[in-house]
């Protein structure tokens, strides 16, 4: 983050303009918007900047700037074509830890003016940081064209009840649950059009019904790693949590998409490390959400491939605690789809499954006869862990030597890592990858090279290259 945005309120604040050229007419005019009190220094004003003086909207102050302007001023704008002059103002204002825009130099600025959506008492301020400055302009136009102009007559009539609801509500979480709902329901579409006095009663109605607390636990798969795979569900979700538990596969991306105000704590267990057991995590989720919160698990990929959903919806019905799972894409879906490797193919694979790499628990053995059978693509999750024994078991019960395997860390990202060998050389091929990675196993990874779209810097390596490269240094 470049710039911190911040809302400044400038009503009846001196403000300080250098210049009273076109530019400087057009800050002017914002500032004026703002409430704010304008002064200005300038040899010469526009035709424009007269108007406003005639119509004693500003203080035209001098002919020539002096550094005795600068008292009692909250902010500076230099909106001049005399560099000497603007570095100078630009100089003496920090030395006064005073807030100061050179126009078109942002070197010199200590803030900038975002581009503005005004739906007042509603505002959404928008910067590039003055990198791109048209690709801001599309931004505008598409939010422009989804917010109503009348969006801040919802905002004014929601302010003027706030009291009222605060007093009704003591609880923050139920207040937060009232506005969520109201604003939710026809009260907004009937201020937009123009029927107030039924939007009011439908607040009315809305404060004196019940709106007891009651808690909830929300499943939420954060897909594969890249954050534009999370759903639009997903998403709408993040927004509404009170509490998130996530997983340590979840990409800081997907995390600053989480609303500000909730509160997040990580859950994730990591292989060989001392980890926070499954249990815990239940019993947390179950607290949390018995507590009147909205509760968010939030897991890497699919939360019921792998992911012990089931486990923890199974604990929130025996709870008797309401629950939702939203669907994640399932990381051997997104990473195959990232390099370029059709899981399934009419001429090399008729089926797909999945299992991992870890050992199962309560007697679960994997059925080998089928997971041997070449006419299967087989992906397996955590596949480093138990890696070398699954290879030996496939080519013991009929797989060949020279399957081809691709192994997968950190796919979807921009760190993504793709090596490509037979089933053979698995024990070689684990020495260079991280963990936790995907293995997939099957003729269908010979595609790979004819069909890889998505390119970082971590090129696919063929795990021949590697031992060659190895050997040269």
């Amino acid at each position: 983050m470049n710039y911190l945005p911040l809302f400044i309120d400038l009503k009846s604040k001196n403000v300080l303009v250098i210049g009273a050229g076109e530019v400087a007419f057009n800050k002017i005019k914002l500032l004026l918007r703002a409430a704010a009190k304008v002064n200005v220094i300038a040899k010469e004003l526009s035709l424009e900047v007269k108007l406003l003086l005639r119509e004693k909207k500003i203080n035209w102050l001098s002919k020539k700037f002096d550094l005795i302007y600068l008292r009692k001023i909250f902010l500076v704008i230099s909106a001049t074509n005399d560099i000497k002059l603007n570095e100078y103002i630009f100089k003496k204002c920090n030395e006064r830890c005073l807030l100061v825009n050179v126009v078109d130099d942002k070197a010199k600025c200590s803030f900038i003016f975002p581009s503005i959506i005004d739906r007042s008492p509603v505002i959404v301020a928008m910067s590039s940081g003055g990198t791109a400055p048209v690709l801001l302009r599309l931004l505008r136009e598409k939010i422009e064209a989804i917010l109503p102009m009348k969006l801040g007559d919802v905002a004014k009539i929601a302010g003027r009840w706030r009291s009222a609801i605060k007093k009704h509500f003591f609880n923050i979480l139920e207040r937060r649950r009232f506005w969520e709902k109201l604003f939710k329901s026809t009260f907004v579409d009937h201020i937009l059009n123009g029927k107030k006095e039924q939007a009011i009663n439908i607040l009315k109605e809305n404060m004196y019904k019940s709106n007891s607390l009651k808690g909830e636990i929300i499943l939420v798969g954060a897909g594969p790693g890249d954050s534009g795979l999370l759903t639009l569900r997903g998403l709408q979700i993040l927004q509404q949590a009170d509490v998130v538990l996530y997983d340590y596969l979840v990409s800081k991306d997907i995390l600053d998409l989480i609303r500000r105000d909730a509160k997040c704590i990580c859950v994730g267990k990591r292989f060989g490390l001392k980890n926070i057991t499954q249990e815990k995590i239940i019993k947390l989720l179950i607290f949390l959400a018995q507590q009147g919160k909205r509760v968010v698990r939030l897991k890497g990929g699919d939360p019921f491939i792998f992911g012990r959903g089931g486990e923890e919806i199974e604990a929130a019905k025996n709870a008797g605690i309401d629950f939702q799972v939203v669907p994640g894409i399932t990381s051997a879906i997104g990473v195959s789809a990232y390099t370029g490797i059709p899981l399934t193919h009419r001429k090399y694979a008729q089926g797909v499954i999945f299992i991992t790499g870890h050992k199962c628990i309560d007697g679960f053995v994997n059925n080998w006869s089928i997971l041997s059978d070449p006419s299967y693509t087989l992906v397996i999750y955590m596949g480093t862990f138990q890696a070398i024994y699954i290879a030996k078991k496939l080519i013991t019960l009929g797989r060949s030597k020279l399957t081809p395997i691709a192994v997968v860390s950190k796919g979807t990202t921009m760190h993504q890592k793709v090596i490509i060998g037979c089933l053979s050389e698995i024990e070689k091929i684990i020495q260079f990858t991280i963990t936790p990675s995907l293995l997939i196993v099957g003729d269908v990874v010979r595609l790979h090279k004819k069909l890889a779209w998505f390119h970082n810097e971590n090129v696919s390596h063929n795990i021949k290259n590697i031992f060659s490269t190895v050997k040269l240094i």
